[in-house]
């Protein structure tokens, strides 16, 4: 057998040998004596147990579509079927080249139309085999789907045993990968049919019951409200689920059973303050992340509670102080392997491989838990070298670590108390610059965001990261066909233009384009235009500012003002369209532009007139800038708005029943009386 391991030519004459032991079996299935063919399916099933190199060779031989012909022929008897059916379930079992091998062989139409056999013994021997193959990652879960006879049968056949209903249940936990299978399998009557599943006699049909409610309900509302409504041998199911996460309960039925709760109460089946909630599923969930579980169970537990609490501050506060759940985390990155494992070698190994999981999930389970309260980041900051751990988490080969580093990354720049100590003390900056080069759209989103949080103006990282080129990079971002990417391309230069000086401002606008700003001023998403008008306000000021931009690109700003009033947007875009005529009206050469634009003083007239009471503030603010007494041409201004009606609209705006818009009308009328 070692010989498999030399040069390329002797290959072929040790494969012969092999082959050859094995062709003997695959010659007796052509045998004309029927009796001869049984035994030699029965002896072929024998050898190939265990024996991956005996399969593979029975494959290469060709024995697949002798069996599935054998398997299909109605003057095969039941129990040569039945063996073939054993026998095909047994070369399944090996690698995953053996299934694609049967798959090609078109090996699942086949068993699916041996289901319609009322044999229950040959049955089963199909389904395990079908199981056996579906639940490869290799097989193409559509093939369940192809013929739509096959579910309403597989419903019916759960009634048969407790095999069929192991498989079965196995086999749609597997294969229910996307909405429109939920709602196939929701259609066909799978929570009817399942749900009393949940409290069978056997272990595994109960197991597998459970893994198929659980994919079922993953962001399915539709099945989690009817999931919260079912009630199993006068017991509702969410209380079938608590029983399942008892400590008594082995550790994957209870961890199955919180994904269930998990899933209905992110669905908004279950109040997130519910008691099977908060004194069940998140203690549950915690219990998982602790270093006595697997490492596969740190994961799912930490994964699964991280999503569980992610919409909810109160469930955050809750897990924070939760048997140290801020600390027991920590451990996630120093030891991948359970306190238990310490003595088993082989499963070392495994862990130390997927150690790069374990720090996936622990990143993410930081991100929910402090993404709203203040403390919880602190605590978090405070871990022993938690900064390290991100700032190494970003620059990871995993991409899925990278994108939970910059997602945690993002959740604690959510504090202002964060930006101006840690995030500063570490230069976080760097490496999120660098993870912004060439990262996959979903890291982009994330790093951008984080990044719009780094350059607020009260952000110590602000400085230096100007001056690391970032404008282009975010000038790119705006032009990037994601929404996403474009609103926090825009909005991480809005912050970076707010009371910035004179030389950053002219850079952005340069860098960015004329061209492009007016695109992004007519861009179809409400966030992006909205960013966009933020950008422009934060340019035009200060005076020697707004002049200065005015005077370069005046006739365009005031034709996208122009577009906008005139559009139909909403109120909180035009609200900050007229904030920006009202920082151009507060220029000393740009309010000309305004003075000498009667259809512009109109639109102004107009909005001071809304119904919209914002709306009416942000045009009165235009007027009350341009007839400010103390500066230049004031008595000029002052009469051509009188001669257009403008002193008649703030009399009456006097008596609004709005104190500020009363407010500010009375100021701009002091200007006349001056």
């Amino acid at each position: 057998m070692m010989a498999c391991l030399l040069e390329a030519p002797l290959r072929i004459s040790v494969l012969s040998e092999v082959t050859a032991t094995s062709r003997h079996y695959v010659d007796r299935l052509f045998d004309p004596d029927p009796q001869n063919v049984l035994q030699g399916v029965i002896d072929m099933k024998n050898a190939v147990i265990g024996n991956n190199k005996q399969k593979a060779n029975l494959i290469v031989l060709g024995a697949v579509p002798r069996l599935l012909y054998l398997l299909q022929q109605s003057s095969s008897s039941l129990e040569l079927r039945t063996e073939c059916a054993v026998v095909l379930g047994s070369l399944a079992m090996g690698t995953e080249n053996n299934i694609k091998s049967l798959v090609d062989c078109h090996i699942i139409p086949a068993l699916l139309q041996g289901l319609l056999c009322s044999d229950l013994i040959f049955t089963e021997a199909c389904l395990r085999c079908l199981r056996t193959v579906f639940i490869s990652p290799v097989t193409p879960v559509q093939l369940l789907y192809t013929d739509p006879t096959v579910i309403p049968h597989l419903m019916s056949l759960l009634s048969r045993s407790q095999h069929t209903q192991e498989y079965i249940t196995q086999i749609f936990a597997h294969c229910c990968k996307t909405p429109e299978h939920q709602m196939v399998l929701f259609n066909h009557g799978a929570i009817q049919n399942i749900a009393p599943l949940l409290i069978s006699p056997s272990y595994k049909v109960q197991m597998q019951a459970l893994k198929c409610v659980s994919v079922l309900a993953y962001e399915n509302a539709q099945v989690s409200m009817t999931l919260v409504n079912v009630i199993v041998d006068g017991e509702q199911l969410s209380q079938v689920f608590v029983r399942m996460m008892h400590r008594d309960k082995p550790i994957e039925m209870q961890l199955t059973a919180a994904k269930c709760l998990t899933y209905m109460s992110r669905a908004g089946a279950i109040r997130t303050d519910d008691s099977c909630i908060v004194l069940k599923t998140l203690p549950c969930l915690v219990r998982m992340c602790s270093k006595e579980r697997l490492l596969e169970e740190r994961v799912e537990g930490a994964e699964t509670l991280a999503y569980l609490m992610e919409p909810d501050i109160e469930l955050q506060r809750i897990a924070s102080v939760t048997d140290h759940l801020v600390s027991m985390l920590a451990d996630y990155f120093k030891y991948p392997s359970s306190v238990s494992a310490i003595t088993d070698i082989k499963r070392l190994d495994h862990d130390l491989k997927h150690a790069h999981e374990l720090r996936q999930a622990a990143f993410k389970l930081y991100a929910s838990l402090g993404s709203n309260d203040e403390d919880i980041r602190k605590k978090i900051t405070e871990t022993e070298n938690m900064m390290d751990r991100i700032v190494s988490g970003l620059s990871e080969s995993s991409i899925k670590v990278r994108l939970a580093a910059v997602r945690c990354l993002h959740s604690l720049s959510r504090s202002v108390q964060q930006l101006r100590t840690s995030f500063h003390d570490h230069a976080v900056w760097k490496p999120l610059m660098k993870l912004l080069q060439n990262a996959p759209d979903e890291v982009l989103v994330m790093a951008s965001s984080t990044l719009c949080n780094l350059l607020l103006e009260f952000s110590p990282s602000k400085e230096p990261i100007l001056e690391s080129g970032v404008i282009e990079l975010l000038c790119s971002l705006t032009q990037s066909v994601s929404p996403a990417l474009r609103v926090n391309g825009i909005w991480a230069l809005m912050n970076m233009a707010f009371q910035a000086d004179q030389k950053v401002k002219v850079e952005i606008v340069r860098a960015l384009g004329t061209e492009q700003l007016f695109r992004l001023l007519s861009d179809p998403d409400t966030n992006v235009l909205m960013k966009t008008l933020g950008l422009l306000r934060n340019l035009l000021s200060t005076r020697p500012h707004i002049d200065q931009i005015m005077s370069s690109h005046g006739k365009q700003i005031m034709q996208a003002v122009t577009l906008i009033l005139e559009g139909e947007h909403s109120i909180e875009v035009k609200e900050q369209t007229l904030c920006i005529l009202a920082n151009i009206a507060d220029g000393n050469t740009a309010k000309e532009l305004i003075m000498t634009n009667d259809d512009m003083l109109q639109k102004i007239k107009y909005y001071m007139g809304h119904s919209n009471v914002k709306l009416q503030l942000a045009a009165t603010f235009c007027i009350s800038n341009l007839i400010w007494n103390e500066e230049d041409g004031s008595q000029e201004r002052q009469d051509k708005l009188r001669d257009m009606g403008f002193v008649d609209i703030l009399h009456k705006l006097t008596q609004a029943s709005d104190p500020n818009l009363c407010d500010r009308a009375k100021t701009a009328m002091q200007q006349y009386l001056a």
